[in-house]
C-alpha cells in the first residue's frame, strides 16, 4: 500500500492510523544549540503507536563523526526491537515539520528498506489540525528486519573527492550560505569552513514552507534549476553531518530523480581533514 510519494499527508496517516501493515516512527532530531530534547519531547507527546526512531543511537559509534550510519547488524538489531521491519510500510515524522525525519527515510532505504514515507508537515501539522496525541510508551512487538545495504544511496570521502576532477555527478551542499561561502563559522570546533570544489549551494530551508511542509514540485524544480541543477542527472547531496542533505534527498524525489545519493560524512568529515580540498 505504498504511496507513489515519498510524502504521506497528515489526512492520509490519520485514515490509515490502525492499518495493520503501516508502523509509524518519530525520528525527531535537533541540534544542541537548540536546547531540545527529541526524546523529552517525545514522551511527553506523540502520534498514537509512534516508537522513536533514535538518530544518534543508529549511529556507527566507532566513526569519528556524527551520525554516520550504523553497520547492518547494528542497524537491524535496532528495527527489530522497534517492531519496525519486514513487510511495514513505516511513516517517519519529526517535531520540526520536515527535518530529521527525512534522515530515517534516506537511513531506511540505505539499508534497503523501500517501503518507508515521510509525514508532510510532522508533529506540528499534526498538532495544529488537532489530531489525537498520546504520551504513552509502546511496547511493540519484535519485528525481523533483513538489511539490504544499499551502497549506490551513500557516497564516501574518497568518491566526492574523486568526483571533483571527474565531475560525473552534480554535488549539492544544503548548509546556509554564510557557512558554504564561510562567512559564518562552523558549528563543531575544529572544523574549517568553505565548500566541496564544485558543488551547488542550495540551503535546505528552501525547500519547506513556513508550516514545516515541503513545497510544490513545481516550486521545487524551479529552486534546483537556479543552481544549474538537473534531477535527471547524477546527484549527491551534503551538509554539516547528512541530516539535511537527506531533505535535498527527499525534495528530489519528490521531483522523480532516481540517481542520487548521500554523502554520509559530509561538512563534518570534509571539513576536518587535511587532504579534502576547499573553496570559499
Amino acid at each position: 500500500m505504498k504511496p507513489d510519494s515519498p510524502l504521506v499527508s497528515t489526512e492520509w496517516l490519520a485514515e490509515h492510523l490502525n492499518a495493520p501493515d503501516v508502523r509509524i516512527a518519530d525520528a525527531s532530531w535537533y541540534l544542541p544549540q537548540t536546547g531540545r530534547n527529541a526524546k523529552q519531547e517525545y514522551e511527553s507527546a506523540h502520534i498514537p503507536r509512534a516508537v522513536f526512531f533514535d538518530i544518534d543511537d543508529l549511529s556507527d559509534e566507532k566513526s569519528p563523526y556524527p551520525h554516520m550510519l550504523a553497520p547492518a547488524p547494528k542497524f537491524a538489531s535496532r528495527m527489530r526491537k522497534l517492531g519496525l521491519g519486514d513487510g511495514n510500510l513505516i511513516v517517519v515524522y519529526d517535531g520540526a515539520g520536515i527535518y530529521s525525519s527525512a534522515r530515517a527515510w534516506w537511513m531506511l532505504r540505505a539499508m534497503g528498506h523501500e517501503d518507508v514515507v515521510v509525514l508532510d508537515g510532522g508533529f506540528p501539522k499534526w498538532k495544529a489540525e488537532h489530531r489525537i496525541i498520546e504520551d504513552m510508551t509502546p511496547a511493540p512487538y519484535p519485528r525481523h528486519f533483513t538489511p539490504r545495504p544499499n551502497n549506490a544511496l551513500l557516497r564516501t570521502f574518497d568518491q566526492v573527492k574523486a568526483n571533483i576532477a571527474s565531475k560525473a555527478e552534480q554535488v549539492v551542499d544544503a548548509r546556509g550560505a554564510g557557512r558554504f561561502s564561510a562567512k559564518e563559522p562552523e558549528p563543531r570546533p575544529g572544523t574549517k569552513g568553505g565548500h566541496i570544489p564544485g558543488s551547488a549551494n542550495t540551503p535546505y530551508t528552501e525547500f519547506t514552507n513556513q508550516n514545516g511542509t515541503l513545497k510544490s514540485a513545481g516550486e521545487l524544480a524551479q529552486i534546483f534549476a537556479k543552481r544549474g541543477i538537473d534531477p535527471a542527472k547524477s546527484i549527491v547531496t551534503t551538509c554539516g553531518s547528512g541530516v539535511t542533505a537527506s531533505i535535498a534527498l527527499l525534495a528530489l524525489a519528490v521531483l522523480g530523480a532516481k540517481k542520487t545519493a548521500l554523502y554520509d560524512g559530509s561538512w563534518s568529515e570534509w571539513g576536518t581533514r587535511a587532504d579534502a580540498p576547499i573553496e570559499t
